[in-house]
């Protein structure tokens, strides 16, 4: 259902179902992730919050990879560097127990490479899902809808850390 053709998607980066182990990495990618995804949208106090959680999210994530029902992946570039995860699972919403992406975040220097629509493929397949995206993401929404991903009408917004910033949730039938 991607966009891509498999000749035109770049296989030098690895994927690998994350582990304990690699809490840290995962997590340094994660915030990474963030601060680029969001350097447009959220104020400084976001990237400083995660940047000083950053010892006590690792722990979060190492404790979270132990856990079977929700997959987590780690992408690596050929120098053994992360630079994206994904994690997927069952669905957290009461009104949606279908499968939920929980999170898909790629670094920019791989944007264009194909790398996200591994990450989706590998977390999400074909299956019916659904995830949150926060307003004013335009790149996202674009990836998201070429994946067959439609909003479904409800909205939230995010917590005190994200700055009740709003978001609206996308479905997939698939």
């Amino acid at each position: 259902m991607g966009l891509r053709s498999p000749s035109s998607i770049d296989y030098r980066f690895t994927i690998r179902r994350a582990t304990a182990d690699d809490a840290e990495l995962y997590s340094r990618a994660h915030v990474a992730a963030l601060h680029e995804t969001y350097a447009h949208l959220m104020p400084r106090a976001f990237h400083e919050h995660y940047d000083a959680e950053l010892p006590l999210l690792t722990e979060r994530r190492r404790a979270a990879l132990a856990n079977n029902d929700v997959g987590y992946w780690l992408a690596l570039d050929p120098a053994g560097q992360p630079v994206g995860v994904v994690s997927s699972g069952p669905g957290r919403d009461e009104d949606r127990p279908d499968f939920e992406l929980h999170h898909l975040y790629t670094l920019s220097s791989t944007h264009g490479t194909g790398l996200g629509q591994r990450l989706l493929d590998l977390a999400v397949g074909s299956s019916p899902a659904y995830l949150w995206i926060l307003n004013e993401n335009p790149r996202a929404e674009r990836f998201y809808r070429r994946n067959g991903f439609q909003s479904d009408g409800t909205t939230a917004l995010c917590g005190p850390v994200w700055h009740h910033r709003p978001m609206f949730r996308m479905h997939r039938t698939g």
